[in-house]
């Protein structure tokens, strides 16, 4: 689990620096050289030519242009971790369902546990299926025909 932490945030920042560097520059380019970094919003009624004038101000900003920075980096994550979950699962072997290969039962021969999906144990090679039952003991009665009782 440590080493899913460490390599997600190592994928954050590189998703951080691929929207930041690479994506928004050029779209911002083509819509009338845009900063989406300084787009914002100023609450207390003044204009200011940046967001770092406005904080040094001190006025109060809603920053949409980070917000945006924000989504797209947000969508690119969800979007690339959605397409490693698609190709895990069409790794994973069909019919290969975790609650099954959890579950075992045990064989009526050799008293082992097996898989529950089993038709022969892998321990003592015999035959599992429904029709065959675990030996037991019976005990025969013959009947005579010369019983009296008098």
């Amino acid at each position: 689990m440590g080493i899913g932490i460490v390599l997600g945030a190592a994928f954050s920042n590189f998703i951080d620096s691929l929207v930041s560097d690479i994506i928004l520059p050029p779209v911002g380019l083509l819509l009338a050289r845009i900063n989406f970094s300084d787009l914002f919003i100023s609450l207390n009624g003044h204009y200011y030519p940046s967001l770092s004038d406005a904080k040094e101000a001190g006025a109060a900003t809603i920053n949409y242009g980070v917000f945006l920075t924000t989504s797209i980096r947000f969508l690119i994550i969800f979007f690339s971790v959605f397409l490693v979950v698609r190709q895990l699962n069409r790794w994973r072997k069909p019919g290969q369902d975790p609650i099954n290969s959890m579950t075992r039962k045990e064989c009526p021969f050799c008293c082992t546990p097996i898989p529950s999906k089993a038709v022969i144990c892998p321990n003592c090679s015999t035959s599992l299926r429904e029709e065959l039952e675990p030996p037991s003991l019976k005990v025969h009665v013959r009947k005579s025909s010369r019983t009296s009782f008098k």
